[in-house]
């Protein structure tokens, strides 16, 4: 399926320069965000993972169907301060801005397998401090996926040598 043409595109947001790339309207589609789902479930299959981690927000609407997909648990990275029991946190900066990230201590077991799923790749800000997160808790990431790539802004160099599945690159 050509998923590009689920994905519009907002210039000037959130800040002038900036070419949004909304995954809303591909979410509004249940036919191609079940396709989505099921397109990366093969990726999360091939790669073995035990656990699906997902940052929030919208690594959520991705990773929490794609672990129901798999039969296999979902670990929501949340920002700071969101998290009620005790956590670790990274701090981070993104595409347009800084945040950091947290997770549960005992959300990630040592040597699990996990699969870090979110809606985009861009700078690899997000993806770089997740993967921190899952390390330290010493869980083994065994790929990422993502709806949408940003190839321009190379956030694959921050991944290393981590697999990497995304249905659409601009």
């Amino acid at each position: 399926m050509d998923f590009k043409q689920y994905i519009r595109v907002i210039p000037d947001f959130p800040q002038p320069g900036i070419r949004f790339k909304d995954i809303t309207t591909l979410l509004k589609d249940g036919p191609a965000y079940k396709a989505a789902i099921q397109d990366l479930a093969v990726f999360a299959r091939e790669v073995q993972a035990d656990v699906i981690a997902g940052p929030e927000a919208r690594g959520f609407v991705v990773g929490a169907p794609l672990s129901y997909e798999m039969g296999i648990g979902f670990v929501p990275i949340r920002k700071s301060g969101k998290l009620p029991y005790e956590s670790i946190k990274a701090n981070y900066d993104l595409e347009y801005g800084k945040d950091a990230l947290a997770v549960h201590v005992d959300a990630i077991q040592p040597g699990q397998r996990v699969l870090i799923a979110d809606d985009l790749l861009a700078t690899g800000g997000t993806i770089e401090t997740t993967i921190n997160l899952i390390e330290q808790l010493g869980g083994k990431v065994v790929g990422a996926a993502f709806f949408i790539e940003l190839s321009y802004l190379d956030g694959r160099s921050k991944i290393g040598e981590i697999p990497i599945k995304s249905l659409v690159q601009y």
